[in-house]
């Protein structure tokens, strides 16, 4: 082979690895948009008739609850639990924190899709949570990083509180790591 050959396949395989890292990079970002789109279908289901409505055929999680953020354009489905496989398609609701009347609201999300957003929240601002039963108004009281393994949310204390969670650092190259970002915000009483 000569060497002009073997540098046109050289640049061949650079450019083919270019682009299967470029599709691998974008298909998480790609996939958590488009699970959006088909969970919002799904809970104008629900919102409508009452009945949990599946996005999918497939899927093993339903919408629960819509969380909007209006001053940072976040209008997002969050789904019933808090596993791996839930969190790939939108934030969940952690079923066993939300188990007596009074207690808080714990929601979890991604770093690096739906809840990058907690990134820029700042206390003071204001989120909606709509349930099919109401829609609830918070105000971020205070956010924390916390350390995952050490850290406890004693649902007593905050009584009806919001709680959001997502892994910390932002910018982090590895998955998980040890720390947590904690918004935590206070309902809103109705005048």
């Amino acid at each position: 082979m000569t060497s002009i050959t073997s540098i046109r396949v050289a640049s061949w395989l650079l450019v083919g690895a270019a682009m299967i890292a470029l599709v691998q990079a974008l298909w998480i970002p790609a996939k958590a948009q488009a699970a959006q789109l088909l969970l919002h279908r799904a809970w104008a289901s629900t919102l409508q008739d009452g009945r949990t409505h599946k996005p999918w055929p497939w899927a093993d999680h339903a919408p629960v609850a819509r969380l909007k953020v209006l001053s940072h354009q976040i209008d997002q489905i969050v789904l019933a639990g808090d596993s791996g496989a839930v969190l790939a398609f939108g934030p969940g609701q952690n079923q066993g924190a939300r188990t007596l009347p009074g207690s808080p609201r714990v929601i979890a999300g991604h770093r690096d899709t739906h809840f990058r957003f907690l990134k820029d929240l700042a206390v003071g601002e204001e989120l909606l949570i709509q349930s099919p039963q109401a829609l609830e108004r918070y105000r971020v009281a205070s956010k924390q990083i916390v350390d995952a393994q050490s850290a406890a949310i004693d649902g007593q204390a905050l009584g009806q509180a919001l709680v959001l969670v997502t892994c910390y650092p932002f910018d982090a190259l590895q998955r998980g790591g040890n720390q947590r970002m904690v918004v935590f915000a206070d309902p809103i009483k109705p005048v």
